[in-house]
């Protein structure tokens, strides 16, 4: 079965976009990558986004219209990316976050827009959307999915080993001989891309190369500040977001000084306060061997701050898994797609939290009659090539 992944991330920059195609037997499922690109959105639409999200205050208006052209966004990207390997059998869509709701240590709901009926009326598949929502009913925190990948491409490594996700927000994923946790352990490139866009620092929007960090100092005193947040201190399971982690948060901690930052200085502080708070997780697990990806896997101070950090880590990036360091998210879609249509759930309670694991996202039937594939009992292994 060919299934297309779709999603844009906690930094909303573009849509990333894979098909792979899955095979199984006997609980065992390969999968080849047929075809991964990233989009960005168009600069208006993205502008129009970035003004929705909280702290932001904005509209049922402005939602529904950005349901809709984020829909048609995604629906062109898939339909191109469909094209391009002649035709597939699913599409999983995770859609844009634009709420996450946690309340007293607890997840209450989500939102992801982006209407999948546009992207089911283009490229005539069955659409998988709204992956997170039935994690969180059954008590997790709906985030964050990817451990479920995350956990079939560790498996089997001796000691402790861990998958971490540098997108706007950083995951990881730790897997043990007998255990497995994952949480979000805070912002990653978040703070970083909120001030590089308030200031225009760099018309790409973020840091490249850390071209801007490295022109800067970090300010001991506002690392401090932030590295005092309480979200830090919480146990697993645990997730965040811009709700959270934003340009206004930035504002207050570098206010509560009494004196100016300067914006390079802000930038290497943040810059540095994701190598600290993913270093001191990763020590106090005992993580022997480091899988990384995201964009900030491309961010030349962050890893070297993390090796440096790490000396008894092996940190590599996570093409060394089998999964590409840029499109790892993209590929646990699809996944989560065949699995759903295979009635297999794609969620591991500890990876999120939830009480059990649960069948994920509700299906938007294609061009014709809904005709699922048969079920299967569960996923043993996954091999990618």
């Amino acid at each position: 079965m060919r299934v297309l992944g779709l999603l844009s991330g906690t930094s909303h920059d573009g849509i990333d976009v894979t098909v792979v195609d899955f095979s199984e037997a006997d609980g065992a499922v390969r999968g080849t990558v047929l075809h991964e690109d990233s989009v960005p959105y168009e600069p208006a639409l993205r502008a129009r986004l970035v003004a929705a999200l909280p702290p932001a205050q904005t509209t049922l208006a402005e939602v529904a219209e950005l349901d809709t052209l984020i829909g048609q966004a995604f629906a062109d990207v898939a339909a191109d990316a469909a094209a391009s390997v002649g035709g597939v059998d699913a599409v999983c869509t995770h859609g844009q976050t634009v709420y996450h709701w946690v309340d007293d240590g607890h997840a209450r709901g989500t939102l992801q827009i982006g209407q999948p009926a546009w992207i089911a009326e283009r490229v005539g598949a069955p659409v998988v959307s709204d992956v997170r929502i039935r994690d969180i009913t059954a008590g997790g925190h709906g985030a964050p999915l990817v451990s479920f990948l995350d956990e079939l491409l560790l498996r089997g490594r001796a000691g402790t080993s861990a998958a971490l996700n540098l997108g706007g927000i950083a995951n990881i994923t730790i897997v043990s001989d007998d255990a497995i946790a994952a949480y979000d352990v805070g912002p990653a490139n978040a703070l970083v891309d909120a001030v590089i866009a308030k200031y225009g620092l760099d018309p790409l929007g973020y840091d490249e190369d850390a071209r801007i960090a490295r022109s800067g100092d970090v300010d001991d005193a506002l690392l401090a500040s932030l590295l005092a947040d309480p979200y830090y201190a919480l146990s697993a399971p645990k997730s965040t977001g811009k709700e959270h982690f934003h340009l206004d948060y930035v504002r207050a901690h570098a206010s509560a000084l009494g004196r100016d930052v300067r914006v390079t200085d802000l930038v290497r502080t943040l810059t540095e306060l994701t190598v600290q708070t993913v270093a001191n997780d990763v020590r106090a697990a005992g993580i022997g061997f480091l899988a990384v990806s995201g964009g900030g896997c491309h961010n030349p101070l962050i890893m070297e701050g993390l090796r440096a950090a790490l000396s008894d880590t092996e940190v590599v990036l996570a093409d060394e898994l089998g999964a590409s360091a840029d499109n790892k998210e993209a590929i646990l879609f699809a996944l989560i797609g065949w699995c759903t249509m295979h009635g297999v759930p794609a969620v591991i309670p500890g990876g999120t939290g939830a009480r059990e694991p649960r069948i994920l996202g509700a299906i938007t039937p294609g061009a014709g009659p809904l005709r699922m594939p048969e079920p299967v009992a569960s996923v043993r292994s996954l091999t990618l090539n």
